[in-house]
């Protein structure tokens, strides 16, 4: 039997948030379960920095939620997907704040992804993970960059902006008034 005619077995959704749902170190991509390393402290010390400098504006201006810590987000049906933002934010005009947060995963629509390239990450697989919560439903995906001090925007039917260092981030779609800069996210 050769390699090609091996079936991997996918997983269902509820197998996958039965037996997985407090790991944030998996996520499920096509079906398939993906182990991710430890990320380490400088991407633990920007996904802090990217809470405080969007949960600020956002608590500020009671615009919404924001989330953390892997939050798991549906990506896909069929196959199945599950992604662990590392970063989130549901507006009110999407989750009302008289509504209670759902109990486990996010299903999109929502506003803000952020995702930090981890040292494990390539580029074209951050650009694929972008790509895959805009076809869920996200609006805007920010890709932070702690290697190169960037960030990369992400939207549905669009171009990627890249900003660095020295750049400006503006959100008026999603955060009217929102104006930082990049280098806020890497001090």
């Amino acid at each position: 039997m050769t390699s090609a005619t091996l079936a991997i077995p996918t997983m269902t959704a509820d197998e996958f948030l039965r037996e997985y749902a407090d790991d944030s170190q998996v996520e499920l991509v096509d079906g398939q379960l993906q182990r991710l390393p430890m990320p380490g402290a400088e991407h633990g010390r920007v996904c802090v920095k990217a809470i405080l400098t969007l949960g600020a504006f956002i608590e500020h201006h009671n615009l919404g939620r924001v989330m953390s810590n892997d939050t798991f987000i549906r990506t896909r049906i069929d196959p199945v997907g599950f992604r662990g933002a590392d970063v989130c934010y549901i507006s009110f005009a999407t989750l009302p704040a008289d509504q209670p947060m759902p109990v486990g995963h996010l299903i999109p629509p929502l506003e803000l992804v952020v995702e930090v390239r981890s040292p494990s990450d390539s580029i074209p697989d951050m650009t694929e993970k972008a790509a895959e919560y805009n076809r869920a439903g996200v609006q805007v995906v920010l890709v932070l960059d702690p290697q190169t001090e960037s960030v990369a925007v992400f939207r549905e039917s669009e171009f990627p902006q890249r900003f660095h260092n020295g750049d400006r981030l503006t959100l008026p779609d999603i955060l009217p008034g929102f104006d930082v800069p990049i280098a806020k996210f890497f001090q």
